[in-house]
């Protein structure tokens, strides 16, 4: 006789006041939210770290749809620049993946936070602006597909991506507006989010209920998130902006320095798991 699992209210309350949390950074910065959901999902619920990914990647589908509606609505998204962007991340994940199986271990991490501090040195040196449109030429489709591949490539090298690179990758080498980078980022975010999830579900990776509770509950503050956004002025969304990055960094330096840990204990190969 199979049991049916039991729903108590942490189950419930977790992943709604999460999703509540996730949802707002989704629209404000233009991200998939995993930065929160994932850490949340294994220090709250006891998830493992490859179930809270998968259960995560659910939970995306539904707070980029609705951020990137709410950015289209006020005209804030390129088709085209998401279309550029989606090939490039194509490639650079099987890049990522690819190197993964070839750098050594201990490098990784560090590698991902040279870049992102490249990032935030770079950002000092540009003035953010709120209404540059995409001018599309080849020196700057060019640079779409670069921004779309690193950000692949981090993917499957530390597991981070997504919104944390595409951001600022299009504000500092394609010169868009910072609410037109955001609302592309979570466009981008949908395709990979639900190609992500199909896998994970041929796998069983995915805890389907939780994950539609964490993506219900965002769905009521992205719009939030998005409508703050347009509130602050570009500068100030830059700033705020650099700090999430830097609690990325730290993020996945403890995260990684956490995965050794375990691998040495229990002998075997370290897994990066996405978090966009």
């Amino acid at each position: 006789m199979t049991r049916t699992p039991t729903i108590t209210a942490a189950k419930v309350l977790v992943p709604v006041l999460v999703g509540l949390g996730a949802g707002l950074l989704s629209g404000l910065f233009g991200i998939g939210g995993g930065i929160v959901i994932v850490p949340a999902l294994v220090a709250f619920l006891a998830m493992d770290q490859r179930r809270a990914s998968a259960t995560s990647l659910v939970a995306m589908i539904p707070t980029a749809t609705v951020g990137a509606i709410t950015y289209g609505i006020r005209g804030q998204i390129s088709l085209t620049a998401a279309l550029v962007l989606v090939a490039g991340t194509l490639v650079g994940t099987q890049i990522g993946v690819w190197l993964l199986r070839r750098l050594p271990e201990r490098i990784l991490p560090w590698t991902f936070v040279a870049f992102v501090a490249a990032v935030l040195v770079s950002s000092q040196f540009q003035v953010p602006v709120r209404d540059a449109d995409l001018v599309l030429d080849l020196p700057r489709g060019a640079a779409l597909v670069l921004v779309g591949v690193t950000a692949g490539t981090f993917s499957g090298l530390v597991g981070v991506g997504g919104g944390s690179i595409i951001v600022p990758g299009m504000q500092l080498l394609v010169g868009v507006g910072d609410l037109l980078a955001r609302g592309t980022s979570l466009l981008v975010i949908i395709p990979t989010s639900i190609t992500g999830t199909w896998t994970n579900l041929r796998h069983g990776l995915v805890d389907v209920r939780t994950g539609l509770l964490l993506g219900t509950a965002s769905c009521f503050t992205a719009p939030v998130g998005v409508w703050i956004a347009g509130l602050v002025s570009p500068r100030v969304g830059g700033i705020l902006f650099s700090i999430f990055l830097v609690v990325i960094m730290v993020n996945t330096i403890l995260k990684a320095r956490a995965r050794e840990r375990a691998r040495r204990a229990a002998g075997g190969p370290e897994v990066n798991e996405p978090t966009r």
